[in-house]
């Protein structure tokens, strides 16, 4: 039991610090330990590398694992964790466990495909190339997964409670709010926006006295419009001149939003009815989630099974080959979003030397990542080894992203009154986490701070001060 005089809280910040992915949070009493978040490092090699360290604690020692959404820079590390020791149950909402159990098993059979093709044919720089986790593993950590309800009280231990409060990121995704002996502790998980296409904007917890807050687009705001429109010119265009449009796309969130869009645009005679493919299986099996939860969306049941009808799912690797071979406009969303691996590099490596076609990237796009090499205005793009020219026209629309922007997150945080007593800024890019930690200085005038990876912080009802860490069991 935590008392008034040991009540002091450690929290670790695993992940997420200096970068946009890998989130990962350690809150620490004298009897407990709570990790909100474990996800997977994206990106950047060195940063990806990071997924093969050992953890700086012991994976067993963790009594509970919280989870604010599925993605997998949130979720994807799960897998190695249960792998590693940790027998814990781990909560999310039913939503965002469903759309786990998807992201996980399909994280893990890219990865056996990779190891399995760079065994083939020799190209691992190692003896055997390994994936991180397997099938098997995924399906060992799924037993450990545990839901909960949204705006309810889950009690971990004696005057430990945590609540998840939606904040329309994406489904299932929430906010999580964690009350430790009086000390009130929320995490934003990935902020959507309050005027997003598909979600309900984000919800207000009470004030808490320490803030983790996501700062993905923290220096930067949304493009002001409706993104129906630039999606419109865009697809318009290129059809006119004879080519295709090819989107790499997030499977969970972004496709549905991109679907229910063009729905919209075909609906309304906006663009011509041409084939609209949706080659991921994982993105069609997380469009029938979203169907299944439908009432946790903006949308009415009757749209989303009409955006669904509208698309061709393409089921088999055989079929996703044969729309190479097409040579008549259509549209490809196809996962992943970044670009980084999945059936979307086949299509990329096929049409992006072609100056008809458009490659259509929205929202954020991770540094060291194919999507982020391409919309700087590289001339070549390195797929399966192999440098690809790049001639089709490379374009980005941000307004479809499911991040809140800087004035998104500043409005969001104007509600907490008083200030806490601090706030952390992470989960976003170097200049992105600064760029946000100005902004609430200079308008909210709170005391914020842009944490380093594997810093800890001593905390209680008063005061917080950085700390040397020191873990392990």
């Amino acid at each position: 039991m935590l008392t008034q005089e040991n009540s002091l809280i450690k929290l670790h910040f695993l992940g997420a610090a200096g970068t946009v992915t890998g989130s990962r949070y350690l809150l620490e009493t004298e009897n407990l330990r709570i990790m909100v978040d474990c996800g997977l490092f994206q990106g950047y090699k060195q940063l990806r590398l990071r997924n093969w360290d050992e953890p700086p604690f012991a994976p067993k020692s963790i009594n509970a694992i919280l989870l604010t959404h599925a993605h997998l820079d949130h979720s994807g590390y799960l897998p190695l964790m249960v792998k590693k020791g940790f027998c814990g149950k781990i909560y999310g909402t039913k939503a965002t466990l469903e759309l786990c159990k998807l992201l996980l098993r399909d994280s893990a059979r890219l990865q056996e495909e990779e190891a399995g093709y760079l065994n083939r044919h020799h190209l691992s720089k190692h003896p055997l190339a390994l994936p991180l986790y397997d099938s098997d593993d995924v399906s060992h950590a799924i037993k450990y997964f545990s839901v909960i309800e949204d705006h309810h009280d889950l009690t971990l231990a004696q005057n430990v409670t945590v609540k998840w409060m939606p904040n329309g990121h994406i489904l299932g995704s929430c906010s999580i709010a964690c009350n430790i002996e009086g000390t009130h502790i929320l995490f934003s998980g990935d902020l959507g926006r309050p005027n997003d296409i598909i979600m309900k904007k984000p919800e207000i917890p009470n004030r808490p006295d320490y803030l983790i807050v996501e700062s993905t687009y923290g220096n930067r705001t949304h493009q002001e419009g409706d993104p129906a429109d630039r999606l419109k010119d865009i697809i318009n265009a290129t059809i006119h001149r004879g080519g295709s449009v090819l989107i790499p796309s997030f499977a969970v969130g972004r496709a549905q939003t991109l679907l229910y869009l063009l729905y919209r645009l075909r609906k309304s005679k906006k663009i011509p009815e041409f084939p609209i493919y949706l080659d991921s299986p994982m993105s069609e099996s997380a469009t029938t989630i979203y169907q299944h939860f439908a009432e946790c969306l903006k949308l009415d049941a009757d749209e989303v099974d009409a955006m669904i009808a509208m698309t061709k799912c393409v089921k088999t690797p055989e079929e996703s080959k044969r729309l190479n071979s097409e040579r008549w406009p259509k549209i490809i969303i196809s996962a992943s979003g970044m670009a980084t691996g999945g059936r979307v590099l086949h299509h990329l490596k096929n049409m992006v030397t072609d100056d008809k076609n458009t490659i259509l990237f929205c929202g954020h796009q991770a540094g060291g990542t194919r999507g982020e090499t391409m919309i700087n205005g590289a001339q070549a793009v390195r797929i399966h080894g192999q440098d690809i020219q790049i001639r089709a026209n490379v374009v980005k629309i941000d307004g479809l992203s499911a991040h809140a922007d800087c004035n998104e997150i500043i409005a969001w945080l104007g509600h907490f009154k008083p200030a806490p007593i601090q706030t952390f800024i992470t989960h976003g890019e170097p200049a992105a986490a600064d760029g946000l930690r100005i902004k609430i200085e200079r308008e909210l005038n709170w005391k914020c701070e842009v944490p380093e990876h594997l810093s800890c912080y001593h905390m209680d009802r008063k005061q917080v001060r950085l700390i040397k860490p020191c873990l392990r069991e």
